[in-house]
């Protein structure tokens, strides 16, 4: 266990933080900003209120907030049998992201090559598959949201939701009995003679990619259909009306007015995707390199929890920075992603 004072900061931290936000919308009411509008008490009555706010604050401090702090206070420290925790060979230490680095706590004359390679794949191939998912949800989000009738869009939600009921690791295998050498796709190739030998979907890492691409789908289309939804056809007709082509429409009118479901949707698929861990196991061939196993053998093969720690503050600084990436790219705001 860590010493005292770190576990006070860890704990009071977003306690303070919360206050200070309390204290800061006082301010704001004292002031007349937002006096005409209902209060939250106000909105939702003192009984509704009062569960909302234990609920939300149980869940978003002790569930994720404490965790995430002791996960980064835990990758600062040493291995260390359970007896010596707490105790004067207990230090802060850079060890851990050392062997990210060099693969060694000692020795930094070459670089951790296998680790390093995992991780700038998985961040490749996860921005990679953030694109390929908006190419392809894009013209089915807008088809649905502009021009579907209604009984024709509800038709093709039912047919995008209903795959999702299987669940995800079954999915992976069924991409797996699809795309290997004696699958399904090879077999009907080699039936109609376009190939002669069976291609090797899986060791090509077509498989993996193809089957992270399908499992997040549904987390790109509803934030790029809700945003275009959303849109005044009549921006779009008179866009048409001036003589403005196809591609002027989408990339001048519609794509700026669906900025905040584009980021939103391309976050959460990125996210996803950096920390999958189900397919790549499952569908990743013999060469492949994928971060997210890396951490968890860190954890449950190793038994190195603090190193375990680090390699996922690392992940989880990257998926922050491509947050903050986002948000500069597409100029939106963290409350227009997460809304």
């Amino acid at each position: 266990m860590t010493n005292p004072i770190t576990i006070a900061a860890i704990f009071l931290g977003p306690l303070v933080l919360v206050f200070l936000f309390f204290l800061a919308s006082r301010v704001d009411r004292r002031r007349g900003i937002g006096v005409g509008e209902p209060g939250f008490f106000e909105r939702n009555g003192v009984p509704v209120a009062i569960f909302l706010l234990v609920a939300v604050s149980f869940w978003a401090l002790f569930l994720i907030v404490f965790p995430q702090l002791y996960m980064v206070d835990y990758s600062f420290h040493p291995k260390l049998p359970q007896l010596k925790r707490g105790g004067p060979e207990d230090v802060y230490t850079l060890e851990n992201y050392r062997y990210f680095l060099y693969g060694s706590t000692r020795d930094f004359s070459h670089w951790n090559s296998t680790h390093l390679n995992a991780f700038w794949i998985t961040i490749f191939v996860s921005m990679l598959i953030t694109v390929l998912n908006f190419a392809v949800c894009y013209p089915l989000a807008y088809y649905m949201a502009q021009v579907a009738k209604p009984r024709v869009m509800l038709r093709l939600m039912l047919l995008l939701v209903i795959p999702y009921w299987v669940n995800e690791i079954l999915r992976a295998f069924a991409f797996r009995v699809m795309m290997g050498t004696g699958g399904v796709i090879n077999n009907i190739m080699i039936a109609t003679g376009l190939i002669h030998d069976p291609i090797d979907f899986l060791g090509l890492d077509v498989a993996l990619y193809s089957g992270l691409t399908y499992a997040y789908l549904l987390i790109m289309m509803f934030p790029l259909y809700n945003a275009i939804e959303s849109l005044d056809r009549n921006q779009v007709e008179a866009a048409r009306d001036l003589g403005a082509p196809w591609w002027h429409i989408h990339l001048f009118v519609v794509m700026p007015y669906a900025k905040p479901g584009i980021a939103s949707g391309a976050t959460l698929v990125f996210m996803l995707c950096a920390g999958a861990l189900a397919a790549p196991q499952i569908l990743g061939g013999p060469k492949t390199l994928w971060f997210t196993p890396i951490v968890y053998d860190r954890f449950f093969q190793a038994f190195n929890w603090p190193q375990g720690a680090a390699y996922a503050l690392i992940l989880l600084s990257a998926c922050m920075a491509f947050v903050l990436l986002v948000m500069r790219v597409f100029k939106v705001s963290l409350s227009e992603i997460a809304r």
